[in-house]
């Protein structure tokens, strides 16, 4: 029926995934840290989640950005934001996908990102270095953080991610589609957004609920 239609597509508009670190209900939030804080007026991320997605080796996933050398600061500031989009935006629902692995039942797949933020993130990490093309998996994880597994050579981005396609698509295992749909479109999810402009995300989530 149409109302049991719309029904299901409101519990895609405003729902947090059932994952390691996330809220299980979006709210406000007033404290969110740094990149994070584009979300406090809806998040389900908590305010301690948002301080640790900007550390270096945090305690969400002991995950070293750093596994080939330091990675350069404009590089990383779009690993903070794609960490605070992931853990914060309520706005994810249509894309999520269940997973049964040992630390989250549910990830996103294929969310559509808008060009210009998938594009700046290939720009400001050309010359950043990496030994894997997916870093969900196949770590050397020994010492308790990722180290590059035995035999894999560290070259720097445009090596390994020769498109901008290439490194949204492929780095966390297609939790991303690059798309050609620019920002504003309301087609695609904005990484980077003006909060005081209102969250873009919202509008997007409902056109491809």
């Amino acid at each position: 029926t149409a109302a049991a239609t719309a029904a299901a597509q409101e519990s895609l508009l405003n729902v947090c995934m059932d994952a390691k670190h996330h809220k299980t209900v979006p709210g406000p939030e007033g404290q969110l840290y740094g990149q994070c804080a584009l979300w406090k007026e809806n998040a389900c991320c908590t305010a301690n989640t948002s301080m640790e997605a900007h550390q270096d080796q945090s305690y969400l996933y002991n995950f070293n950005w750093d596994h080939c050398g330091a990675m350069p600061e404009k590089c990383k500031r779009h690993f903070i934001q794609d960490t605070c989009l992931y853990e914060c935006s309520p706005n994810l629902g249509p894309w999520i996908d269940q997973t049964d692995t040992s630390w989250r039942k549910e990830r996103i797949l294929h969310v559509p990102l808008c060009r210009e933020d998938c594009e700046q993130w290939w720009e400001d990490c050309q010359d950043a270095v990496t030994c894997k093309v997916n870093w969900h998996k196949g770590w050397n994880w020994t010492t308790g953080t990722n180290r590059c597994p035995q035999g894999a050579m560290c070259q720097k981005f445009r090596y390994v991610f020769p498109t901008a396609a290439d490194l949204c698509e492929q780095i966390w295992s297609h939790s991303y589609r690059y798309t050609l749909h620019h920002r504003g479109s309301g087609r695609c999810i904005q990484m980077w957004f003006d909060p005081a402009q209102g969250n873009p995300n919202i509008a997007v989530a409902r056109y491809y609920a």
